[in-house]
């Protein structure tokens, strides 16, 4: 599967519960087509979890059959909050839960541990990054995007000229955390959604797992009396919302009515803010039934506000490929820092 003597970079995206590997030669050509899993042991502290991710770097070369001097680069993606430079928050966070990951330099650590240079993005950049090159081609750097992943909370990215802006203090594309205005989307007395973070009413409120648990469910079973998801337990109940909406059930449907509304409010904001040339949702939603999926952008669209300029360059389009984005889009990442920022094709060939 290698390609003889052209340098590769590898990315490594790493989860809860899995870390995913890839390999992407320098002229642009990813070597993996699927996932390529070990367990990432995270839970077992940031020791354990350096070894399993170096683990996961011998496996996919072993597997491309590419030697490890051709490495150039590694590319390296968690679950935030993290800083721009792969700090772990000091206050730790859901994936990263034992005391021992506050504040840990999981980029610093493993570079060290590899000898390789490694380049960080949290999960939510990799997947927006990996979705740009993906949806633009060789025309993804002279192109702005923002996506919006759905998941636990709510993450994503903004891409400007082919790059992830990454702000100050790495805290750019946070969207979980940007406030929308709530009137028109809140159904009669319904309570003001609270983030997990202790803001009220940001996107991550409504449009996440989190808030279908919280703030969503509450409010619709209660309008819903005898619903057979009233008798499920309430983490469960909503995971189970998806299938129900992609049957077509009326409560699910207001659910996912809500988040796509909370989704194109903030694509208002990006719309006025940044302008991109295209609007990305990723997440459980991209791995729902077509009818359904189709149904959740075309409603995310909907209640995106765009000037008539706007609407006639612009493209609203599903994150592909969602369990290989994170890896692809660190893997990119890696290529692009290898390169130094020099125009050299396209970073994903056709």
């Amino acid at each position: 599967m290698g390609s003889a003597g052209v340098p590769v970079v590898v990315g490594l995206d790493n989860g809860g519960t899995s870390n995913n590997a890839t390999v992407l030669t320098v002229d642009g050509r990813f070597l993996v087509d699927g996932l390529v899993e070990i367990p990432s042991e995270v839970q077992a502290g940031p020791e354990a979890a350096i070894e399993a991710l170096a683990r996961a770097l011998d496996g996919v070369l072993a597997l491309t059959g590419v030697p490890r001097e051709l490495v150039r680069a590694v590319g390296l993606d968690t679950p935030g909050p993290a800083s721009a430079t792969g700090v772990i928050s000091s206050r730790g966070s859901t994936n990263f839960s034992q005391p021992a990951w506050r504040g840990y330099d999981v980029r610093g650590a493993l570079e060290h541990r590899l000898g390789l240079p490694v380049v960080y993005a949290n999960d939510g950049n990799a997947a927006a990054l990996y979705a740009h090159h993906t949806h633009f081609g060789a025309d993804a750097m002279a192109r702005s995007s923002v996506a919006a992943i759905v998941g636990t909370g709510l993450g994503g990215g903004v891409v400007e000229g082919g790059r992830v802006v990454g702000g100050a203090a790495g805290m750019a594309g946070e969207f979980g955390h940007v406030h929308i205005p709530l009137d028109g989307l809140l159904g009669p007395g319904q309570p003001v959604p609270v983030c997990a973070c202790g803001f009220t009413g940001d996107v991550e409120s409504v449009a996440s797992l989190t808030a279908i648990v919280n703030n969503l469910l509450p409010y619709w079973l209660g309008r819903f009396p005898g619903h057979p998801l009233a008798a499920e337990e309430p983490a469960r109940a909503a995971k189970l919302v998806r299938g129900y909406g992609e049957r077509g059930d009326q409560l699910a449907r207001e659910v996912f009515t809500q988040q796509a509304m909370a989704l194109g409010r903030l694509f208002t904001i990006a719309a006025n803010f940044t302008d991109p040339h295209a609007y990305f949702v990723g997440g459980g939603v991209v791995e729902a039934a077509p009818e359904f999926r189709d149904w959740f952008l075309a409603t995310v669209r909907e209640h995106t506000v765009l000037r008539a300029e706007q609407r006639a360059v612009a493209t609203f389009a599903l994150v592909p490929d969602r369990d290989m984005a994170g890896a692809r889009g660190v893997a990119i990442a890696a290529l692009e820092a290898v390169r130094g920022g020099a125009a050299a094709g396209p970073l994903v060939a056709g």
